[in-house]
């Protein structure tokens, strides 16, 4: 049996967003190097990210990250944990 709390953890990860939803960043738990990375691109804590397209198996899906549509697989996006739009 999962934990409420889990579970409303996994919900509000940048993966669990469908298209057309946004959310913004709330923190991110990635490897140094990955963080890095998608730091550089403009995801920071703060951001407002939208998911733009799913690929046909899921992974990887397209967000738009301040102005620019990004591929981000599914093991890096469930690290960035947001706070989901209304």
């Amino acid at each position: 049996m999962r934990s409420k709390h889990k579970e409303q953890e996994r919900d509000n990860v940048l993966s669990s967003l469908k298209k057309g939803q946004c959310g913004c960043v709330h923190k991110m738990l990635l490897d140094e190097d990955i963080k890095r990375r998608l730091q550089d691109i403009g995801l920071t804590e703060g951001t407002t990210v939208e998911c733009v397209q799913k690929s046909p198996g899921g992974d990887p899906t397209a967000y738009l990250i301040r102005g620019a549509v990004m591929a981000l697989r599914v093991e890096d996006a469930s690290k960035v944990h947001i706070i989901k739009s209304k």
